[in-house]
């Protein structure tokens, strides 16, 4: 009785706690930390979390082999979850062009960038991400997180304002922290909230959105946020990592996507996603990308972007710039999938681009729904707080330009039975 008693206390921990219930811990030494949270992950990981960061031995293409987190079989499985959203990672001339600057260079850069680390190639990728921008210049981050921190943090400082979506990425957040300024969240998408916390702010002033919030799939609204904050003499930083390459009739993004290129002051985007490599940017004035190199912690302080990734996102940008046919069915992809969602009843939320939200709304019951899906040869992840609110996990899915109609219509009939069966869904 007493073990029975000690195992369902054990199920209660995993159900009722997550990961922001050990951030803090008692005690005078660091270690204390690990105990509590080590004896509940004991439990939750095979339970549930063992979905998190389960192994690909493939590329992250449309199907996937992945090796399960519980069982250590080997699955093959459609890919709904890798943010390769034009396909290009694993494109044979982006491949190439990897392995030809491995020849040519080594594998990494060994150096900071403003020591040893710059090469040629990292100076043409520069010039030619500021060209497809329409800027003056562009600097590289060796990842998108560090182009946010590094990049906030160079220019705000104590005793400056920064405005920031209540859905910030975590990337902008920690960016703030480092800068140590006021910072201050409006209500998501909500340029009248906004407003009201602009009012009576003295000083130098960043209001700080997403070109498409990563987490719901929603569009900035850019126009009425860039209105408010002009009247309030506040600059505006838009980070586009979900809708660079994507967004606008030459695929700059949400700015283009609203004709806001220029009233836009800072733009920032990421190479992870669509060009399905790694680093981040900045594009602005000379002058801008000058100060950011001297002032950017997170940049100089790190090793520069490995040679033969350039190559790979080189080639990634050229695909992007002569194929807007992948841009286009990507968009018919991400139709037929909101259409088919829509007929099936299952919510994702306000989302309009190819990041699409199923909704559980079960912390719960969501990891039990995601190793169904996965059961029945879909990969997807549970999403969960502290990653959105508390009450409203869910899956995310990401589209890509790769997938055929069969690819998502076999996910829409694996999702919806699944939940249907939980109850999630109607029948």
């Amino acid at each position: 009785m007493e073990a029975l008693h000690k195992k369902d206390a054990r199920k209660s921990v995993f159900s009722d706690y997550d990961y922001s219930n050990f951030y803090y811990g008692a005690g005078e030494d660091p270690v204390n930390l690990l105990g509590p949270f080590c004896e509940w992950y004991e439990e939750a990981k095979p339970n549930g979390y063992y979905l998190y960061s389960e192994p690909l031995s493939s590329a992250p293409a449309t199907h996937v082999r992945v090796r399960n987190g519980k069982t250590g079989a080997l699955h093959d499985l459609l890919n709904l979850a890798s943010y390769n959203y034009l396909g290009i990672s694993y494109r044979d001339e982006v491949k190439q062009a990897a392995v030809e600057a491995v020849t040519r260079y080594g594998l990494g850069a060994s150096g900071s960038p403003i020591l040893s680390g710059t090469f040629d190639i990292h100076e043409e990728l520069a010039r030619e991400v500021a060209a497809f921008k329409g800027k003056d210049a562009a600097i590289l981050f060796p990842t998108g997180y560090s182009a946010n921190v590094g990049f906030i943090s160079s220019i705000m400082r104590s005793g400056d304002t920064i405005f920031c979506d209540q859905y910030s990425h975590a990337s902008i957040v920690d960016g703030a922290i480092l800068a140590k300024s006021k910072t201050v969240f409006f209500r998501h998408n909500n340029p009248l909230d906004l407003e009201r916390k602009l009012g009576g702010v003295r000083g130098k002033k960043l209001v700080v959105v997403e070109g498409v919030y990563s987490m719901d799939g929603d569009v900035c609204v850019l126009p009425d946020v860039v209105d408010v904050a002009k009247r309030h003499g506040a600059r505006v930083l838009i980070d586009e990592a979900h809708s660079t390459f994507l967004f606008g009739a030459n695929g700059r993004g949400v700015a283009e996507h609203f004709g806001l290129d220029k009233e836009v002051d800072f733009h920032l985007g990421t190479f992870s996603k669509s060009l399905g490599g790694q680093g981040g940017f900045v594009c602005g004035t000379r002058d801008l990308v000058d100060y950011v190199n001297a002032f950017g912690r997170s940049r100089f302080f790190s090793c520069n972007l490995a040679p033969p990734i350039v190559a790979g996102l080189r080639a990634g940008l050229r695909i992007v710039e002569q194929e807007p046919e992948l841009r286009a069915k990507l968009w018919s992809n991400v139709a037929y999938l909101r259409r088919r969602f829509a007929e099936e009843g299952i919510d994702i939320g306000k989302s309009t681009s190819q990041v699409m939200p199923v909704l559980v709304n079960n912390d719960a019951k969501v990891f039990a729904v995601a190793e169904k899906i996965q059961d029945r040869g879909l990969f997807l992840q549970p999403v969960t707080y502290p990653a959105v609110p508390k009450h409203r996990s869910r899956l995310r899915i990401s589209v890509s330009a790769a997938h055929s109609e069969e690819d998502l219509e076999q996910a829409v009939q694996i999702i919806v039975g699944v939940l249907r069966e939980e109850g999630i869904c109607r029948p």
